[in-house]
């Protein structure tokens, strides 16, 4: 019984914004609110009573909760615990099976608040798979769920995976846009909603991807208050990561460092290993961006490798760990080592958003360009240009350009950037 009222009491706590120790308060403690959840403890009168005061429902709400089920209500608990586990596994491909299944349950036995959330976890676990594209269709049907709508914190986290997957597409722009949508319908939650928190924090890597560092740090300003003595360690680290990569990437190194190091204490590899994973992934990236080979750039790049070799990363994430292996090789010099990564992110460029793939193939046609290949060079660079535009990217572009105005005149007839990409 404790399954259906942990599922019901996780969709009203998240329907209004409210973090587990919101929630609990100082009555119960968070990992107490997240067993209820989980169906491992059985709530007791007095506890159903206090939670429905600070839901703002009346306890016969909660009670109903905690009756027996009908068989479609039970298959959807069977399938939906099923798919929590496996997300608690790292076993992704059987977590998005799972979740889609209790999705269905949910809708057939006309639950909306159950198919929402096993709908999210669904799209949630197909992007840890790199499956980017099938995700955003689920997330998009999230969005325009009538459930959605009645709710900010539903609006919120909608927006938010919106705004993951279209960066994950390559698409910064379009990205930024929903991220802009997550944080206006963040501020009527309550202060210091950890969705507010992650709206912001959304817009910020948006902006950054989009070359909007200014704007992005302006962000930055607004998210500080939320990384205190007082935030939740993880909640404190991800803003500090946050701030750390746009100071990075507007050339204040040492602002930069401070964030991350903060960042690095607050977020625990023994709590979120894939957390950790992405986070030392994004600041040997952003150090990279910023120009910066000192040795924790290495280490950072080092510590990802580990942490992506025990949570098996996905294709895609491999590609862009050895993007990032890549860009340390070029600016340490080793141009041809650089090239050995290169080749395959370039062969499976498919793989990556489309400012990645620019990414890749400006770094591969720099360092074709260090050993004097010019005419390879310039078939990298007109990718390059290509797929930075297909991206808005105008800045990221005008590096392009100028990279193939660089190139000796010898290296082709024509150097339009708009020339066909290589094959």
């Amino acid at each position: 019984m404790g399954e259906r009222f942990g599922t019901q009491l996780r969709a009203e706590r998240t329907a209004r914004g409210l973090s587990q120790t919101q929630l609990g308060g100082e009555e119960y403690s968070p990992s107490y609110i997240s067993l209820l959840e989980l169906g491992h403890r059985e709530p007791t009168p007095a506890v159903i009573a206090e939670l429905a005061g600070r839901l703002r429902l009346a306890p016969q709400t909660l009670e109903a909760w905690n009756l027996g089920s009908t068989p479609q209500e039970g298959a959807f608990l069977q399938a939906g615990l099923a798919a929590r586990q496996a997300w608690d596994q790292r076993d992704y491909p059987e977590s998005a099976r799972q979740a889609g299944a209790a999705a269905r349950h949910a809708h057939a036995a006309g639950n909306p608040a159950a198919w929402w959330e096993m709908a999210y976890l669904q799209a949630e676990a197909l992007m840890r798979q790199g499956q980017t594209a099938q995700a955003a269709l689920i997330a998009q049907d999230i969005l325009s769920a009538p459930l959605t709508g009645t709710s900010h914190a539903l609006t919120v986290r909608a927006r938010q995976l919106l705004s993951a997957l279209c960066l994950g597409l390559g698409e910064p722009a379009v990205a930024a846009a929903h991220a802009r949508a997550a944080v206006k319908a963040s501020a009527p939650l309550p202060a210091g909603s950890p969705l507010a928190a992650a709206a912001l924090i959304s817009l910020i890597a948006a902006l950054a991807e989009s070359g909007r560092l200014e704007e992005a740090w302006e962000h930055c300003e607004a998210l500080a208050p939320h990384s205190t003595q007082d935030t939740p360690g993880q909640a404190a680290g991800e803003a500090e990561w946050a701030i750390g990569s746009v100071a990075f990437l507007r050339g204040d190194p040492e602002e930069g460092a401070r964030r991350h190091e903060r960042a690095a204490r607050l977020l625990s590899p023994a709590n979120d290993l894939p957390l950790w994973a992405r986070f030392n992934k994004a600041s040997a990236a952003a150090r990279l961006a910023g120009g910066i080979t000192e040795p924790e750039t290495l280490a950072a790049l080092e510590r990802a490798e580990i942490a992506y070799s025990i949570v098996e990363a996905n294709r895609a994430e491999q590609l862009e760990l050895a993007l990032i292996r890549a860009h340390w090789l070029h600016l340490d010099g080793q141009h041809e080592l650089a090239l050995e990564h290169l080749g395959p992110i370039h062969r499976e460029r498919h793989l990556l958003g489309h400012h990645t793939a620019g990414q890749a193939a400006l770094l591969h046609g720099q360092a074709l360009t260090a050993i004097g290949r010019h005419q390879a060079a310039l078939e990298h660079l007109r990718h390059a240009h290509a797929a930075f535009a297909r991206s808005g990217l105008d800045g990221s572009a005008r590096t392009a350009e100028d990279a193939i105005a660089a190139l000796p005149r010898t290296a082709a007839e024509t150097r339009t950037p708009t020339s066909p990409a290589p094959a």
